[in-house]
């Protein structure tokens, strides 16, 4: 096994974010991996909806960003050093990036639950300070345990979609689908997509996916995402009552999808306040919501609907444990997995290229009058 042995640090690139719309490209010092790290070489980056709320605004909610910070968490790459204890990997394999650095001795670590450890340090997050830099980025060290060997047959590309696929496995998890369930999508992005394929290899008979875009939603039933389709229609109203008739209305467009009949689940993926008011009128009594869209902190919602009829509202915060599954998955040939690969819609070359793909992540087609569902940064020849 080659192993860096070497004290002497190196200088690297790395896109930066100083302000709205502000990236930077800035060279850093990396110094070689400690004894249980390995040195990466990321190679391939997704964007995801919270490094756009980063970019746009300089911050993520309530979350502000205080210096500068390195985006990207969705990554792939291939290992250049090994730290000195490391014996799973070696230089040359291609690996996923797992981002999250859970503290491993609190109990929700040791019951499994690290990913809402309350000392979680998350690439690219500006939640700690100082912040973790993402891996928007020419090289990262990084616990070789949190690297994930890919099989030979799964891209870099691929790779860097087991991230958010992670999402969707935990969603899958958390809801407990019983055989043959009817589920209900709102949200038909590249999360919503990945709950919609998950899904279906956890079972259920009839997945139905739901938004005001009525091409994404074509490409899902198309792609075999999903099974049915509902257009949202574009109505904004204002007072409370006349939210909650929309909403009403909205359910009973996804009744018609099933029979006139509620769903067992529904994966609320937008974190609309509308959304989740007309996932709770389509949900039948003991089925269950999964909370996974970060959108409104505070929402009005029908709660006596949920609570009369026993719904569960279930939190779901990225993933734990979920890597392996994955892996698996896509390295399969699992007749019931639609092809991942037709998520990944815009590709771009190189640092110079991030702040083009930062705008088009933010667009739904491109000028060619393509989908946008998930744009990648291949960062292969920094």
């Amino acid at each position: 096994m080659a192993i860096n042995t070497s004290t002497k640090s190196e200088e690297v690139v790395a896109s930066v974010l100083h302000g709205v719309k502000d990236l930077k490209i800035e060279h850093r010092q990396l110094g070689t991996p400690e004894a249980s790290e390995v040195q990466v070489a990321v190679q391939s980056t997704g964007l995801c909806g919270s490094d756009l709320h980063y970019f746009n605004h300089y911050r993520n909610g309530d979350i502000i960003v205080q210096e500068p910070l390195t985006l990207g968490h969705e990554s792939s790459g291939v290992v250049t050093a090994v730290g000195s204890s490391v014996t799973s990997l070696q230089v040359g394999d291609r690996v996923a990036l797992e981002v999250g650095l859970p503290c491993l001795e609190c109990e929700l670590c040791t019951s499994g639950r690290y990913n809402i450890c309350k000392a979680l340090r998350f690439r690219s997050s500006a939640k700690s300070f100082p912040h973790f830099q993402g891996t928007l980025q020419a090289k990262i060290n990084h616990p070789a345990v949190y690297c994930h060997k890919l099989p030979s047959n799964v891209s870099l590309s691929m790779g860097a979609i087991l991230e958010p696929l992670g999402v969707a496995i935990h969603g899958c998890r958390r809801a407990s689908l019983a055989k043959n369930s009817t589920v209900l999508i709102f949200g038909a992005g590249a999360v919503g997509l990945l709950c919609a394929a998950m899904c279906k290899v956890y079972g259920a008979k009839t997945v139905i996916i739901a938004d005001i875009q009525a091409e994404r939603v074509e490409f899902a039933v198309q792609n075999k995402f999903a099974d049915g389709k509902v257009v949202v229609p574009m109505k904004r109203p204002q007072a409370i009552e006349e939210k909650l008739a929309f909403t009403k209305e909205v359910a009973e467009l996804v009744k018609s999808q099933v029979g006139g009949s509620e769903v067992d689940a529904v994966f609320e993926c937008t974190g609309v306040e509308s959304c989740l008011q007309a996932a709770i009128y389509s949900t039948r009594p003991g089925g269950r919501i999964m909370l996974i869209g970060m959108g409104s902190p505070i929402q009005t919602l029908p709660i006596s609907a949920a609570a009369l009829r026993e719904i569960d509202l279930v939190g779901v915060f990225r993933y734990a444990n979920t890597y392996e599954e994955a892996i698996q998955l896509v390295s399969s040939s699992n007749p019931l997995l639609p092809d991942l690969s037709k998520l990944v819609t815009q590709t771009f070359k190189g640092f110079d290229g991030i702040p083009n793909a930062f705008a088009m992540a933010g667009r739904v087609k491109d000028d060619d009058g393509n989908l946008v569902l998930k744009v990648v940064v291949d960062t292969t020849n920094p």
